[in-house]
């Protein structure tokens, strides 16, 4: 199985909290496979102290990496879209990381639930 990681799993990962790198080992021990997209870069890096880019660089560079493609923009326009007409505001960047998951058949890994409430999109829920 692959696993996208939310931006919130890779946060906590590189700052040693909430056993998230212990969780992503183990993972990767059970031979599963772990990604990220541009989001997830982006959003990283926004946050990133000089001195933590290093570790930084070598955790995402470990991932495999998804490619935002003219269709997974369009899916997560149109998913922002729709819940936006259900009256539920989500952030480009939750649609965005939603969509590369759906158009790649990957599984969320995420602690951050209400950001994700596409019914077809398979979630690994996090506490």
């Amino acid at each position: 199985m692959t696993y996208l990681l939310d931006t919130s799993v890779l946060i906590d990962t590189l700052n040693d909290r909430r056993g998230r790198a212990a969780l992503l080992e183990e993972l990767l021990l059970q031979d599963h496979s772990l990604g990220c997209c541009s989001v997830n870069v982006t959003e990283v890096f926004a946050g990133m102290r000089p001195t933590e880019q290093a570790r930084t660089e070598e955790l995402l560079n470990s991932l495999d990496y998804y490619e935002i493609t003219w269709a997974v923009a369009k899916h997560a326009g149109l998913l922002k879209r729709d819940w936006a007409r259900k009256g539920i505001t989500l952030s480009v960047s939750d649609v965005t990381i939603a969509a590369v998951a759906l158009a790649n058949s990957l599984v969320l890994l995420t602690d951050n639930m209400k950001h994700y409430p596409m019914r077809d999109l398979q979630l690994h829920r996090l506490p």
